[in-house]
């Protein structure tokens, strides 16, 4: 796993196969971000079946071959979509193009996951809402820095435990090393990426709901800028919101391509929640000055205070809970209303937006 580019962060954990062999078949089209190999792990630790891949770059394919030996190459989408042992379809798409490929797996009757941001315009989202509703199919989303950090996945226990009482405000930190000379031209692309907001705030803004258990919420400021990559203009390296949840809880996100050379990793991601009975923070990828490990979770309640280390101790739920509601047809893992209410938000976030001028 590489530590240092964000892009390529593919977490690697312990076999907890929920299903037999065979019994959940899976697919990977569109190969255009790294996060298709952290989806692919989680859902292979999970017990199901890569059976095919394919992207028109013959080198994506390649790495991702030498990566999972056991998948074939296919020559089309169309291959893979005629495969009834096919029951999944997860994939990485340029932002843009997610909601376009959902709608073609489903028409093939095949349950969807992307990475995030799963839209970048709210007409693709009102398109896949009402193609979920015709098919019953699950359009489902790789929010990653929730499902796929240890830290993260135990600070919602903890909340449902009820250690820190009624959520009232969620504050989210979530810098990003830019490594520009690394990423594909459509990355630095407005139309393509959706803006930051949309992009890596959808993380922020899925956290806030979860933890803070809104169904709903307001976007009550948002704003965007480009401080330092004026090579890039349609890059915005900066960005933060403000939203007020359903129930009365708050929020405050902070998103930026501003990581310095010298952090050991590609982002110094923070969670702070504060309940009406004590606090959580979380440092997921890095304790600086101190750790280089990651997943970190701080808890001062009234019974005191706690420091957790919980790397390679919690694991990764969501990847077998999805599994059993893609075959049982379910909704244990995430609903369908919330990660679809998550990625409404991140766009109207997105759509508000003051923009910085400099």
């Amino acid at each position: 796993m590489e530590n240092k580019d964000g892009m390529n962060y593919a977490p690697q954990g312990k076999p907890n196969p929920v299903v037999n062999r065979g019994d959940f078949v899976f697919a990977a089209i569109a190969l255009d971000h790294g996060h298709i190999y952290g989806m692919c792990n989680g859902l292979i630790e999970a017990g199901a079946d890569l059976k095919w891949v394919f992207d028109p770059d013959p080198i994506k394919v390649k790495a991702f071959c030498q990566t999972y030996p056991q998948v074939k190459a296919a020559s089309s989408e169309q291959e893979i979509f005629a495969d009834l042992d096919v029951k999944l379809i997860a994939s990485a798409a340029v932002p843009s193009e997610r909601a376009a490929l959902g709608l073609r797996a489903m028409d093939h009757g095949k349950d969807y996951f992307t990475d995030k941001a799963p839209f970048t315009t709210l007409e693709q989202l009102a398109q896949v809402k009402e193609k979920t509703i015709a098919t019953g199919l699950k359009y489902a989303v790789y929010y990653s820095e929730r499902l796929h950090v240890e830290s993260a996945v135990f600070a919602g226990e903890l909340i449902q435990q009820g250690a820190i009482g009624r959520i009232v405000q969620v504050i989210g930190l979530g810098p990003h090393r830019l490594n520009a000379p690394s990423r594909p031209k459509w990355f630095f692309e407005l139309e393509k990426y959706g803006g930051i907001l949309c992009d890596i705030g959808s993380h922020q803004i899925e956290q806030f709901l979860y933890y803070a258990g809104c169904d709903d919420a307001q976007v009550v400021h948002s704003k965007v800028a480009n401080y330092n990559n004026k090579a890039y203009p349609e890059l915005e390296d900066y960005g933060d919101a403000t939203l007020i949840g359903d129930n009365g809880a708050t929020n405050y996100f902070r998103v930026d391509w501003l990581t310095p050379a010298g952090l050991g990793t590609w982002g110094d991601g923070r969670t702070i929640i504060l309940g009406t009975e004590g606090y959580i923070e979380l440092r997921k990828y890095i304790d600086i000055a101190r750790d280089t490990n990651g997943d970190h979770l701080y808890l001062v309640n009234q019974q005191g205070e706690k420091h957790f280390e919980l790397q390679g101790k919690v694991g990764y739920p969501f990847f077998g809970a999805f599994i059993l509601d893609c075959l049982n047809r379910t909704e244990y893992a995430m609903t369908q209303k919330h990660a679809f209410k998550a990625a409404e938000l991140c766009l109207k976030a997105q759509q508000q937006a003051v923009r910085i001028v400099l």
